[in-house]
């Protein structure tokens, strides 16, 4: 009897061993995926700022060329009036416009 109790005494140690190794394993890759999160959360955090001072900085650029385009224009469009004035004083009768400068003149869109 005691030999059948000594192997079922092991039988228990031994399972007792690998349920606390199991919890063990657990344990530990728990508490790694807790202290990855802040860092993943971090990384995350350090791309999107990138990616917000990149598309801030395109956006300044565009908005640059935009100003210098509309200036363009409007020192085209103030050259082309006065030379169409300049024509019609001499009795030369200007081409009709482009439809799109129509629009502009009608709508100043």
């Amino acid at each position: 009897m005691n030999g059948i109790l000594g192997i079922v005494g092991a039988a228990v140690a031994v399972l007792g061993a690998g349920v606390t190794g199991w919890f063990t394993y657990r344990g530990t890759r728990t508490a790694a995926a807790i202290q990855a999160g802040p860092q993943a959360k971090a990384a995350d955090l350090a791309v999107l700022e990138s990616t917000v001072k990149r598309v801030d900085e395109e956006n300044k650029e565009l908005r640059g060329r935009q100003s210098r385009l509309e200036s363009l224009l409007r020192a085209f469009a103030w050259t082309t009036d006065r030379w169409a004035r300049q024509m019609h004083q001499a009795g030369i009768e200007p081409e009709a416009p482009h439809p799109l400068v129509e629009e502009y003149n009608r709508t100043g869109v």
